[in-house]
């Protein structure tokens, strides 16, 4: 199944539970939450207060992507503020598998996540420990940025090696995707979407509808 995961950061925050409404009367299942702050990458986001708020006022799964050095000293936070799924960089944490079982000791699923410049190979040995592998599409921490081409190729690259292993995990993809590439990306093998300034904006109504019917097509 397809899933478009719309990255609130680039939501309306002055008007947040319009753009939130937006998405649920669209029949948008998860809500895509970067967290940054200032040090794995350079801009700095929302933190767990935040996710707290808005937690009580949606369904939405929350998709909390991690961009921070030594994820595992938050993770209780995270988890305790409403977060679904904690995704965290293989780049950012010295014990994977630790971070990976404290994850899981919260009741929270768990995705794994490598910038454009590390190999797929780093998430190998940990995709049968998963839920979800997140390929990032462009340099972590700034939104608008373009897709690069070559990251489709480690999308393609993931997807062999876990239809290989015979494993049921997700593919996400985040950074640079619109509507004219987003059949790109979903061809290469994800099935989870992030998307933020293509989503959020003028008539984020719309643009949900035109994301939902490519992904459901």
């Amino acid at each position: 199944m397809n899933i478009l995961s719309p990255s609130i950061l680039s939501a309306d925050f002055y008007d947040l539970k319009k753009d939130l409404t937006a998405l649920e009367d669209g029949k948008v299942p998860n809500g895509h939450i970067d967290v940054m702050n200032g040090i794995f990458v350079p801009s700095i986001s929302y933190v767990m207060p935040v996710i707290k708020s808005i937690r009580k006022h949606t369904d939405l799964f929350f998709d909390v992507h991690l961009m921070i050095v030594d994820p595992s000293r938050y993770i209780k936070e995270f988890a305790e503020s409403g977060a679904d799924l904690i995704t965290f960089h293989t780049e950012a944490e010295k014990d994977i598998q630790g971070c990976i079982d404290l994850i899981r000791s919260y009741g929270k699923k768990v995705g794994l996540t490598i910038k454009p410049g590390t190999p797929v190979s780093d998430l190998v040995p940990y995709l049968d420990k998963i839920d979800m592998a997140l390929i990032m599409t462009v340099e972590p921490g700034f939104g608008g940025q373009k897709l690069i081409p070559e990251c489709v190729d480690k999308i393609r690259e993931l997807k062999k090696i876990v239809d290989e292993k015979g494993l049921k995990i997700d593919i996400e993809v985040d950074g640079g995707v619109n509507i004219d590439n987003v059949d790109t990306v979903l061809d290469a093998g994800s099935n989870v979407i992030v998307a933020g300034s293509a989503v959020f904006g003028d008539d984020t109504p719309g643009k949900v509808k035109a994301f939902m019917e490519h992904l459901n097509a």
